[in-house]
Parts: structure tokens; sequence; C-alpha cells
């Protein structure tokens, strides 16, 4: 019996092993038929979605057409998918007087823009100082007067003048008194009663006085009187108490630090006038402009107060010293001011031409609609009298009275140019909600 189970006890071992390795296969076969379905799942998939893309690509296709290898290519910037029509009457075609161009191209610059400061010309400005002084006795004009050259501002009472004015009138007579003996000398001369250095004595005496009078004369005008009134005091032999200040250019009166009754001296500043057809524009460069702005460089001013309005300058001048704090340097554009628009003090902006860009599509500013925060254009459909289509544009830089268009419209097509605002009410008109 001992030996028996021995031998019994080998053998349930060898059963044991067997069992685990058949279950092992088992769960090997099983593992190895469920990445079969898997595989088979995701192969059928991916061909039918291939399948159904190709179906859709060669529905999209016309008739004949080659199946597409490869995706499509980006969309231009003039998207069309968004047009609206917008069709008029005859009558009403009539009424809104609508005018077309072609869409153009332009050279676009880069620029530097830079705030500045309308100041006057300070070779236009004159401050008008007395060379005497005296007792104002009345100022001809006010603050913002325009004046021209010549014109009487200010008259003073001087009595420096009225002794510069006796004096002359004293050396007047004695050189008219010298004028009656030189004569009368060079007559006895001739008969023989007087000698010749007797007429020699009387010439020196006269040319003498004639210096005086003449350095007299200078000095009236020095003080103020103009040559005629110089020739008048003569005439009237009366010294006159008072002078008129002219004005001594065409301007405007922008400055004024007297009134009457007020005493003044010698150089003491009066009034200031000057010439605003001219003004200049002066604002803060910095330092990493410097290369691309300099002397000469066209510049556009454009002011808030004058929308759509530009003038053009050049920079006249550049500090070459710079502001340790702010790291810029002063700059200076001389700008014609018709109509004396740009007033003193005025906030503008300077952009400065660079460089040559690129071309850009621009449009009128006429031919641009609003329609809620979309800009659009309107363009007749050809041979189609009356429709036209409403396509949204995206804009740019606003100059003068054009629009640069980054997107929506190629160069040389046709567009409503004016009366566009008729095609925007009939597009509201048939969709309110825009």
């Amino acid at each position: 019996m001992d030996d028996e189970q021995m031998i019994e006890r080998p053998r349930g071992r060898h059963e044991g092993n067997r069992f685990i390795r058949a279950a092992r296969g088992a769960l090997i076969v099983i593992a190895l038929v469920g990445l079969g379905v898997a595989a088979g799942v995701w192969a059928e998939r991916r061909v039918s979605g291939g399948s159904a893309r190709v179906g859709a690509d060669r529905a999209a296709a016309p008739a004949g057409a080659p199946s597409p290898v490869a995706p499509p290519a980006a969309s231009s910037p003039t998207d069309t998918s968004g047009d609206v029509e917008v069709v008029l009457t005859a009558e009403g075609l009539s009424r809104a007087g609508l005018k077309t161009a072609k869409v153009g191209v332009v050279e676009a610059s880069a620029s530097v823009r830079v705030p500045g400061n309308v100041l006057p010309n300070a070779y236009r400005e004159v401050k008008v100082t007395p060379i005497a002084g005296g007792i104002v006795r009345q100022v001809h004009v006010a603050l913002g007067d325009p004046v021209r050259r010549g014109a009487p501002i200010v008259t003073l009472f001087s009595a420096e003048l009225a002794e510069a004015q006796t004096k002359y009138l004293s050396m007047a007579a004695l050189l008219e008194a010298d004028q009656k003996k030189l004569e009368r000398t060079q007559q006895l001369v001739e008969i023989g009663a007087a000698s010749r250095q007797e007429l020699e004595e009387v010439t020196a005496v006269h040319e003498g006085h004639a210096t005086e009078v003449e350095s007299a004369r200078q000095r009236l005008l020095l003080l103020g009187l103009l040559p005629e009134q110089v020739q008048a005091l003569r005439r009237a032999s009366q010294a006159a108490s008072t002078v008129v200040v002219p004005a001594p250019i065409d301007g405007v009166i922008t400055g004024r630090t007297v009134n009457a009754g007020q005493v003044v001296s010698t150089g003491q500043e009066l009034l200031v006038v000057t010439d605003l057809a001219d003004v200049w524009v002066v604002g803060d460069l910095y330092e990493q402009d410097f290369q691309a702005v300099q002397v000469g460089s066209e510049t556009a001013i454009t002011a808030p107060a004058y929308p759509g309005l530009t003038l053009r300058g050049r920079v006249a001048y550049i500090d070459p010293r710079v502001d340790p704090q702010t790291r810029t340097a002063k700059v200076r554009v001389e700008v014609a001011n018709p109509g004396g628009r740009l007033r003193l003090g005025m906030y503008v902006s300077m952009a400065f031409t660079t460089r040559g860009a690129e071309r850009v599509v621009v449009v009128p500013r006429s031919a641009v609609q609003s329609i809620g925060e979309r800009s659009v254009v309107y363009l007749p459909v050809k041979g189609e009298e009356g429709k036209f289509v409403q396509r949204q544009v995206r804009l740019g830089q606003l100059t003068g009275d054009s629009y640069t268009v980054l997107a929506g419209l190629r160069p040389g097509e046709i567009i409503v140019t004016e009366g566009s605002f008729f095609l925007r009410a009939e597009s509201l008109r048939n969709s309110p909600s825009g």
C-alpha cells in the first residue's frame, strides 16, 4: 500500500500542472480573439470613414471631374460667401443718383506717429516795442485782431519825441538861413564884392548844418515817425508830441501788455504780431525713430478738431540734444496754415513718412457704409440694372478721404462711391436685423 500511494502522489501533481497549463492557453486564445475583433472594428470604421469622405468629395465635384487628392486651398481675402443682394426699382435707382468707380491701388508708406503742438513760426513773429519812452494815449487793436503792415496800433505821448522834433525844426531853420547866405555870397563873389575864402567858410557852415539836419531826421524816423510825417512836420514848423507805432508785419495780434494811460520805457514790449500763414508743429521724437525721421521727411498733420483734414509739411529741424528724462528730441515741422485753421496751442498728430512699404487697396470714404459693427460696400451686378451686391469689408487706416481695405475687395472691382446710403437703407428694409 505504501508503494502504491507513493506512486499515486506524483501522478496527482502532473495532472494539476496540466490543468494550469490548459487554463493559461485558454486565456491567451481569448485575448487574441479580443484583439482580432477590435482590430476588425477599427479597420471597418476607417474604411467606412474614408469611403464617406471620398463619396462626399465626389458628390461635390462636377461630373467628369477627377477625384480630389489634396485638401482645398485656403480661402482668399475676398470672401463673397456672405454677399447680400440688394435690388432697386427703376424709380429708386433714378432717385439714388448712384455713381461708381473702380477699386484703386496706391503705394502705402510706413510711418512714425508723434503727438505735437502748434506753435507760432518764430521767424514770423514780431514783438512791438517803442524806441522812445512815453505815455500810452491809445491802443488801436485788441487780441486776435488782424492787422496790415503799417497800420497804426499804438499812439504814444513822448517828451523825447517832442525834443527830437524841436531839434530837427531848429536845425532845419538854420539850414534854410545858411542856404540863403550861401546863395548871396556866391553872387557877391561873382561881382568881386566878396572873397573866395568867405565863400568857402559859408559853404562849410552850410554843409555842417545839412549834416545835422539829416541826423535829426534819422532820429525822428527811429522814434517811429514815417518819412511823410517828417516832411509834413517841416512844412508845419511845429513839433508834435505824439507818435504812432505802426504794425511791423501783416498778421494777427497774439499778445498785448499795455493799456491807455500806462507809462512805457524804451524797448518795453507793447504788442505781439504773428503771421499765422505758416506755423510750426513741434513734437517729441523717440531715440529709436531717429534713423527713420530726418530733416526733409514728409509729414502729414491731422487734428481731432478737423476730422478728415490732412495738412502736409516737412521736417525743418531736429534738436541735436536729447532730453535725459524722456529720451526724446524735439522735432519741428513747418506747415502752411490756410485760413488759420491750426490755432496756437492746438493738439495735433504728426505722421512722418519713412519709406515705401506695399501697394494697398483703397476706396473713397463715401463708398463705405456701416451696418452694426460691420463695414460694407456695394457692387453693381454686371448686366443686371438695379441689382447690387452688399459685401462686408475689413478696413484699415483712414487717410484723408480714403480708407485702406485689408480684406473684401480686389483691385479693379466696380463699387458704388456715391449714394450707397440708399442701398444700405434698402438692405435694412428688407432685412431689419442687418
